[in-house]
């Protein structure tokens, strides 16, 4: 999994190195340059590099001495002169290599604007002269983080740069996951200028991190994973069958709803098992993993509830997501996994879903959090684990029935409940990107894709 640090610590981190500082700025403005490339800055092309005083804007002189021996024609607009050692020196030898060095001014026409003035740490406000490059028309790559973006937070109290392309050194930092952070910067690239090290706040899944289990050679339907989905009220039971058909399409050998409505259950989803909940109740030790809610109308929610007491493993999600049904669960013994969006979560735990209140929730209640949203934010008490790949093409009714299904099936294929978890959100989201590249994303043609991707 990738590391995220808070900048304070990658900062503690910087101040504590020992290498040669020289090289380390070498790096991270050729690293610039290289972003500033991708976009666009080659031979010929008008490129402004806005400066700041710190070693930020060091990092934008280096990358302006690389762009100009690519042909670029290079200025570069102070905001102040250089105030370290470091700064001092890079812009000395761009001075030196013939790049005009002028005040920031007022903007100009360009091809590309680098923004190296602040990287984000501005403690009181973004000076007006600033304010108005920010409405420049070239694409703009950003060192560290773009002007006018918290480096912890992600938030933007008055205006930020909107960077095609940020480069960050060494690890990601929670400002460009969290908040507006990824609308301002863009593709975020992690260049490796040798300094490592730090407390990771949170952690990024990576394809390697995301389990698909195998079956055994001698699999039945039984035991290559069972679920029970728990829905499908009247007028709802759209999002029981999406559930129950995401879960047998992503690897589960069996899978069974229990709706109060079980005949239309199998009209509409002939290759799922349908019953009454009363039904269910004496089948539940056949189940691997319940999943509760898609579906679930408020009248049908008490009905649920004491099969939730005798269910080894729960997966909540939608009228699943109630203090009573957690209740049930966590009084059964069951391990548990829910699913809230941010609004299911102050449903459920009272308090709005920040990362400290997800992991508090998530340690005092015993359970594993999924908390839908871009990034999507797992734990289960330890820290927050997140899925980027879920974009907004996801957002169509009925998705959030897929998802639980995966998890579901992941989980019934021998999965622990996080990884079930986290996996399932990272699969769902590769699936919806990929079926996004072709036509509109809707819950059917989602459950059809996700097999791609289930072993």
């Amino acid at each position: 999994m990738k590391p995220v640090l808070t900048a304070e610590e990658y900062r503690r981190v910087d101040k504590a190195y020992e290498g040669d500082l020289t090289d380390a700025m070498d790096r991270a403005g050729h690293a610039v340059a290289l972003a500033a490339s991708r976009a666009g800055a080659g031979y010929g092309k008008r490129v402004v590099v806005l400066a700041g005083p710190g070693n930020n804007g060091g990092d934008g002189y280096v990358a302006a001495r690389f762009l100009r021996d690519r042909g670029a024609l290079v200025t570069i607009h102070s905001f102040a002169e250089p105030a370290t050692d470091l700064a001092r020196a890079a812009a000395s030898r761009a001075s030196s290599a013939g790049i005009p060095i002028t005040d920031l001014g007022s903007p100009l026409t360009a091809d590309l604007v680098i923004d190296a003035l602040f990287g984000g740490g501005i403690r009181s406000g973004v000076p007006e002269e600033v304010l108005a490059w920010m409405d420049t028309d070239a694409p703009v790559v950003a060192v560290d983080f773009p002007t006018g973006l918290d480096p912890d937070t992600g938030k933007v109290e008055e205006k930020a740069f909107h960077a095609v392309e940020t480069v960050t050194f060494s690890t990601l930092k929670t400002g460009h996951v969290k908040g507006s952070g990824p609308d301002h910067c863009g593709v975020v690239t992690v260049a490796d200028i040798g300094i490592h090290g730090g407390d990771s706040s949170m952690f990024i899944v990576e394809e390697a991190d995301a389990l698909r289990p195998g079956r055994d050679r001698t699999a039945h339907k039984w035991s290559a994973g069972s679920v029970l989905v728990i829905g499908g009220s009247v007028g709802m039971i759209g999002a029981a069958v999406y559930a129950g058909r995401s879960a047998l399409h992503f690897g589960a050998g069996s899978v069974v709803v229990a709706s109060p409505d079980p005949r239309t259950v199998q009209q509409v989803a002939p290759e799922l098992l349908a019953n009454t909940f009363d039904q269910s109740e004496g089948q539940l030790s056949r189940f691997d993993v319940v999943i509760a809610g898609p579906g679930l109308a408020e009248a049908d929610a008490a009905a649920v509830v004491p099969l939730l007491a005798k269910a080894r493993r729960v997966v909540l999600d939608a009228g699943g997501l109630t203090p009573a049904a957690l209740e049930a669960s966590r009084d059964g013994n069951s391990e548990v996994v829910v699913t809230p969006h941010d609004a299911e979560f102050v449903r459920i735990a009272g308090v709005a879903a920040g990362a400290y209140a997800v992991r508090s929730f998530a340690t005092r209640e015993g359970i594993t959090v999924l908390r839908k949203g871009n990034p999507t934010m797992v734990s289960d008490g330890g820290l927050p684990i997140l899925v980027t790949t879920g974009g907004p093409e996801l957002a169509s009714i009925g998705t959030g029935d897929v998802l639980a299904g995966m998890i579901g099936a992941l989980w019934a294929r021998g999965l622990e409940p996080t990884e079930a978890a986290f996996s399932a959100a990272y699969w769902h989201g590769v699936a919806g990107a990929a079926l996004a590249a072709n036509e509109t994303v809707t819950a059917p043609g989602l459950i059809d894709r996700i097999g791609e991707y289930a072993w």
